[in-house]
């Protein structure tokens, strides 16, 4: 907007104003008293065009974000901490309980005891908040002592820490706002304030699904991946508490009687035959090819809520495995057994099951 507002143009436009039979060369009297003038109103105009940036919401970032969308009830989500299962033996291998409370550490993180679930089996809260705290799997070292305790394990991933909302996916909610009005339990209503709850990535919402006043709700995990059982069960339990349904308990509206789903995994396992370059070898690039395949279903599974089912399409697993280095050439590609592509049930993400290269 003010890019034209430079030093050199604004000067020039000064200096047009003064008479041409007066001196306006650099260095004379009348350009050394206008300069000062000049760069402070070209350094202001750099300014304003900072604020404007700094005014709209596609242009704005941190904190100046996070102020504006407030003006629609939308605010930024704090990092939360991952929920983990831990498994304590004795000295003798045999399972033991911890005091609730305890203290542990692994990977340069700590982790408190907070709610048995079975005998040597508890849930530990990790204190650093964010996606940090799901990275982590193996031994866990006491911070408090512990008489008798002989090992100690963290292991599954209960509910996603996540970190603080980012700028990006912050203006997407907010640009969702302008687009649908969320409101008494429609179906943007349930879509906005379930995303927003820990561990969830994405949802779907289908209204009366088994009668007047039902829905299902379906989520991806913020990992896009399938749900625990203890992440669905919390997420059921804000939504519309299973013990209590359709009185308004949760943020269903009193008359709606909610069930709450995790995905589930179509499992595809994949054949073809490679050519590879140079001394590549199919040992050599399992480990990428496989990865390649993973990461297409993941970007899948990221559009999961926006499409009505998922397709998995032999062209795409041969284009990122072609991407891969040392592969030149791939033929005979069959998924599940064929060669056609894969239309997966609306409440489905892909699964990577067995990778196969040759016949």
């Amino acid at each position: 907007m003010y890019e034209d507002m430079t030093f050199e143009n604004i000067m020039d436009r000064c200096l047009d104003r003064v008479s041409s039979s007066i001196d306006k060369r650099e260095g004379s009297v009348v350009y050394d008293a206008i300069a000062p003038a000049v760069a402070e109103l070209a350094i202001m105009y750099i300014e304003l065009a900072y604020l404007m940036d700094r005014a709209f919401p596609d242009t704005e970032s941190g904190d100046d974000l996070t102020k504006k969308v407030r003006e629609r009830s939308i605010f930024r989500t704090p990092a939360t901490a991952a929920i983990r299962k831990g498994y304590f033996e004795d000295g003798n291998g045999a399972a033991m309980d911890v005091p609730i409370g305890t203290r542990f550490s692994g990977d340069n993180l700590n982790y408190t005891v907070t709610e048995k679930i079975a005998t040597g089996q508890f849930r530990l809260l990790c204190e650093t908040p964010g996606a940090a705290g799901n990275q982590y799997q193996g031994n866990l070292f006491p911070i408090d002592y512990v008489e008798g305790l002989g090992a100690a394990r963290l292991a599954d991933i209960l509910i996603n820490g996540e970190d603080e909302e980012s700028d990006e996916d912050l203006l997407d909610r907010y640009m969702d706002s302008l687009q649908a009005q969320a409101y008494g339990g429609n179906k943007a209503d349930y879509k906005t304030k379930v995303e927003l709850l820990q561990g969830v990535g994405a949802v779907k919402v289908f209204p009366v699904w088994n009668g007047g006043g039902t829905v299902k709700i379906v989520f991806v995990n913020s990992d896009w991946g399938i749900p625990s059982s203890d992440l669905v069960n919390s997420v059921q339990t804000v939504v519309d508490p299973v013990q209590n349904q359709g009185v308004g308990d949760g943020i269903a509206p009193i008359g709606h009687v909610v069930t709450v789903e995790g995905v589930t995994g179509t499992t595809i396992n994949v054949s073809f035959t490679l050519t590879f370059s140079g001394s590549a070898t199919w040992s050599t690039v399992e480990t990428s090819v496989k990865k390649a395949i993973q990461d297409y279903f993941d970007s899948l599974a990221k559009t999961w809520d926006e499409q009505e089912n998922l397709v998995v399409r032999v062209s795409q697993i041969e284009t990122k495995v072609l991407n891969v280095e040392g592969v030149i050439d791939i033929t005979g590609t069959k998924i599940n057994g064929g060669t056609q592509n894969i239309s997966l049930a609306s409440n489905a993400i892909p699964v990577l099951g067995v990778v196969t290269n040759g016949s």
